[in-house]
Formats: C-alpha cells, sequence, structure tokens
C-alpha cells in the first residue's frame, strides 16, 4: 500500500509542493528515504521511529520506502519529519487512509513524539491556502501560520497521539489565533540627542521618504546614536509590508512563537560580515542581511571596514530591491528593499578634518583620500543623502533635552508618507510605496522642476558632476521634501537643500 502525504520544499520565499509517497511492502526489513534528502531529512528515519515508539506504535518488520517526490529538487531541513510519520501512520492503518486528504503537513519530530516548531510555517500556510488545502503544523507554530486567513483549515497538535485522536474523532483541535509580538522595549528617542539638528533633519528626510544616507564625521559626533533613533520615526509596517517581512522571518527562523511584529527591522551587522552574510548564501542558500532588513533599515556602521567585495554586493539589491543567491544545486531568490544608513569616519584616526591636528600616517588630505578609497565611486553614487556629522560642541552638551521627541517627527514622516501612497496609487503604481523606490520615469513625471529649479539643477550637475543616477536621486529628495511641507510642487528652495545635503558630503568623502 501507497499513502500520500502532502508538504513543501522552500526555494526562497517560495513554497514549492513536495508529494511524500510512503509504501510498506514485504520484503528485507529496512527503512529507506529517497528523493534528494539532505543530512537532516535522512536522520528523520530515526526520529519517526522514535516518536512512534513513544507513541505505542511499533514500526513493521516489513521494508518501508519513503520517495520524496519530486525526486529531482533537493530537500532541506527537519520539517519533513512530520509528514513522513503520518504517512507512514496511513500506511499502517494506524490513522484513516483519506485523514490526510486535503491537507499540507510540516513539523519536527521529538523523540517523545512532541512537535517541534520549524522554519518556513508561514510561506507554508500561504501556499497551502492558494492551494485550496489546510495545514498541519507544531502547536508552537500555529499562530504564525493563522496569519495566512480565516478560510484557511489549520491543525496544530501538540504531538502525535493528539493529532491521531482527531482525526479518529476522539479529540477535537482547536484553530489557534494570530499572535502579534509584543514590542520588545522602549525604541531609543531622537530627544536624547542634543545639537545635531542639521543631522536631524536629514533624519527625518531620510525616514520620510526611504533615502538612503551617509553619515561622515569624527568619533562621538553621534552618527550611530542617530541611525538607532531612526526606527523610533518610521512608521509601523502595513499588513501586506507584515506579511512580507514575516515570510523571510519565518524563512530564516527568526519569529519567535509564532508571533509577529509589525515594527520595522532594523539590522545592524558587524564590519567583519562577509557577503554571504550580507546577501545571503551558504549550504542552503539561507536570507542574508540586506533580506532580513526588508521594509526596514540595514545599518553599516565604521563603513570602509567592511570588505570591498561585500560593500560591492549590495549594488544590486539596492536598485532591483531583490538579491538572487545561486549555487550548485540551488537558486534563491529574496526581497531586498532596504533603506540603507551608514556611517564612517572621515579618515583611520577619525581627526582629519580637526583644526589643528596634522596626521602622523601622513598629510591629512592624502589619509582621508585613502581611507575613502575603500568604498567604490558606484556605491557612494546610490546615496540620496550625504552628510557631514561635525562634532558636538560642549556648549549643546550642556542644554536641557530638546522638546521635540521622535513622536512629533514621526507624525511628520507618516504624513508624508501617505501623500506618497496616495500619489502612487493615483499613477498606477500601488507596489511603490515611497518615493526612493520610484523608477527614474515616473520620478521625473513626480518632481518635474520648475524654470528656477532646472536652472538650479543644470548648474549643480556640471558643478559637482552628477550622474545620472545621482541627478535623479537629487529629484527624488526634493520632491520628498516637498512632501515634508505639503506643497504639490517641487521649487528652487527643496531642490537647493537636496543639492546641498549632497555637496557638502561630496567635500567630506
Amino acid at each position: 500500500m501507497v499513502s500520500r502525504v502532502a508538504t513543501v520544499a522552500f526555494e526562497g520565499i517560495e513554497a514549492r509542493p513536495v508529494d511524500v509517497q510512503v509504501q510498506v511492502a514485504s520484503g528485507l526489513v529496512a527503512f529507506v528515504l529517497v528523493g534528494l534528502p539532505d543530512k537532516a531529512v535522512a536522520e528523520s528515519r530515526e526520529r519517526v521511529r522514535a516518536a512512534l515508539t513513544a507513541s505505542g506504535l511499533a514500526l513493521p518488520a516489513k521494508r518501508i520506502v519513503v520517495n520524496l517526490a519530486p525526486a529531482d529538487l533537493p530537500k532541506e531541513g527537519s520539517h519533513y519529519d512530520l509528514p513522513i510519520a503520518l504517512g507512514v501512520m496511513a500506511a499502517i492503518g494506524a490513522i484513516p487512509a483519506d485523514a490526510l486528504d486535503g491537507y499540507c503537513v510540516l513539523g519536527e519530530l521529538a523523540l517523545d513524539g512532541s512537535l517541534s516548531p520549524v522554519a518556513g510555517v508561514l510561506p507554508a500556510a500561504i501556499s497551502a491556502q492558494g492551494r485550496s488545502l489546510g495545514l498541519i503544523c507544531p502547536r508552537a507554530s500555529g499562530p504564525e501560520a493563522a496569519w495566512a486567513g480565516e478560510a484557511i483549515d489549520i491543525l496544530a497538535p501538540q504531538n502525535l497521539i493528539q493529532l491521531a485522536n482527531h482525526f479518529k474523532g476522539t479529540q477535537v483541535l482547536r484553530r489557534p489565533e494570530p499572535a502579534m509580538r509584543t514590542a520588545d522595549g522602549v525604541l531609543p528617542d531622537l530627544g536624547d540627542i542634543k545639537g545635531q539638528e542639521s543631522a536631524k533633519r536629514a533624519l527625518e528626510i531620510a525616514a520620510a521618504g526611504g533615502h538612503h544616507l551617509l553619515m561622515a564625521g569624527p568619533p562621538g559626533a553621534g552618527k550611530s546614536m542617530l541611525a538607532a533613533r531612526l526606527p523610533s520615526i518610521l512608521p509601523p509596517l502595513e499588513p501586506r509590508e507584515l506579511l512580507e517581512v514575516s515570510m523571510v522571518h519565518s524563512i530564516a527562523g527568526l519569529l519567535g512563537d509564532g508571533a509577529l511584529t509589525d515594527r520595522r527591522p532594523f539590522r545592524a551587522p558587524h564590519h567583519s560580515a562577509s557577503m554571504a552574510a550580507l546577501t545571503g548564501g551558504g549550504l542552503h542558500a539561507k536570507p542574508g542581511e540586506v533580506s532580513l532588513a526588508h521594509r526596514g533599515v540595514l545599518f553599516l556602521d565604521e563603513l570602509p571596514e567592511f570588505s570591498a567585495q561585500a560593500l560591492d554586493s549590495l549594488r544590486q539589491p539596492i536598485e532591483t530591491g531583490e538579491v538572487v543567491v545561486s549555487r550548485a544545486n540551488h537558486r534563491a531568490t529574496y526581497p531586498a528593499r532596504f533603506q540603507l544608513v551608514a556611517a564612517m569616519n572621515p579618515c583611520r584616526c577619525g581627526r582629519a578634518l580637526e583644526a589643528g591636528y596634522a596626521c602622523k600616517r601622513a598629510p591629512n588630505d592624502k589619509c582621508m583620500a585613502q581611507y575613502v578609497g575603500r568604498l567604490s565611486g558606484p556605491l557612494i553614487d546610490r546615496f540620496d543623502l550625504l552628510i557631514e556629522v561635525s562634532a558636538v560642541d560642549l556648549n549643546d552638551l550642556l542644554l536641557p533635552p530638546p522638546k521635540e521627541r521622535s513622536a512629533d517627527v514621526g507624525k511628520r514622516v507618516a504624513r508624508a508618507r501617505a501623500i506618497q501612497q496616495s500619489r502612487f496609487e493615483a499613477l498606477g503604481a500601488p507596489d511603490i510605496r515611497t518615493n526612493a523606490a520610484a523608477p527614474a520615469a515616473l520620478v521625473e513625471e513626480i518632481a518635474r522642476p520648475d524654470a528656477e529649479g532646472a536652472a538650479l539643477l543644470r548648474q549643480a550637475a556640471e558643478k559637482l558632476k552628477l550622474s545620472a543616477r545621482a541627478f535623479h536621486r537629487v529629484l527624488k529628495v526634493g520632491r520628498t521634501l516637498a512632501d515634508l511641507d505639503g506643497e504639490e510642487h517641487v521649487s528652487r528652495r527643496h531642490l537647493a537643500e537636496a543639492v546641498a545635503m549632497r555637496a557638502r558630503a561630496l567635500e567630506a568623502v
């Protein structure tokens, strides 16, 4: 007899259908797994055997063959334990043969027959709903699966015995409810920063338009403090964005207790991070920092200390909003629509811009040029805002905390983003949420300058040698400034401020 159980294999955040076929037949006693299983899947034989024994079922002294179809698709992960176990139970008559019809199954088995949470439950649930199937998953993953919608039938047992009793009609499993995770602590507030008014203004602009921001300045100027407070002025994730972000985090196994959060991701990898750590990769092509920061912020402190290869690998995801991880036997595409915020010192010692300071390593200009030379021109060109953060004045530190808090700035950011979303929906581009994500052709339409603004842009482009990419990024920032002011048209003063935030920093970097 051959029993069949539906499950999935993951390619990026996509869940591809897999058919688990179990045959129990006479012959040499064996438990064989075929269908390109990896080490974790191959080890499921012992977990299934122990879990069934703990649940009061002994494997028959027969030849058991498990085929994971399609056979040419690599199978990875421990979530095949439960479908294999249920397939065996159906094949030996421990549960009704048709009980698993209409369900997609995934879960890891413990040796005592209990079910452990696995990664990827949310994408699997959404895929099952698209195939008009229900879902069977561990209890700990049930709240995560429930976000796929109320129409999908979800069974979330704690162990194999509960599931068998449910199929026999002696126990009824309650459908899990979607859960939201309580925000972990209070976010750092902009009100903690004294002085640095121009830098806080740039941070507000970056938040309002989703712009990439590069801050250059001496150590202790507050660059890291500013970046850490960016999440406090960003609006929460919208329902659609929430699912996008949660699917990536589900694949990465970062959803604790199956609960989601509407707080935008903030990822700050160390400068020793490799290219695979940033863009994704490894043996199983897992998502990297750029994907874990999807719809949120990727903060790179000490930017020139990252390897040149790792930094240049960011150029393609910045432009396309996705990253493709290719391996010899695996190819995965992950979303990567992140906001890049970076901080750097002017030189290795950080004091090159200090009045009266003479670097012992080389003349100040040469020391700065060598340090900044670690960054490629194309990468710098992809930043919308490049600002110089000066050292904090002692008099500012002695002043009382500023009255304006993150909540006040966040309201202005939310209004500006609402204007942008309404505009893009009216233009038939609802997938674009911020000015920074708009393509060049659309930017020229929504940020068309007047005669005075066009003249200013012409002068700036000639003087600063702006590339076509940099030109459009100036237009995007100008459009965001106009949105913050609540104005329909981009005026000369908006473009002047956008150009100034690029010109001053170009001198520093």
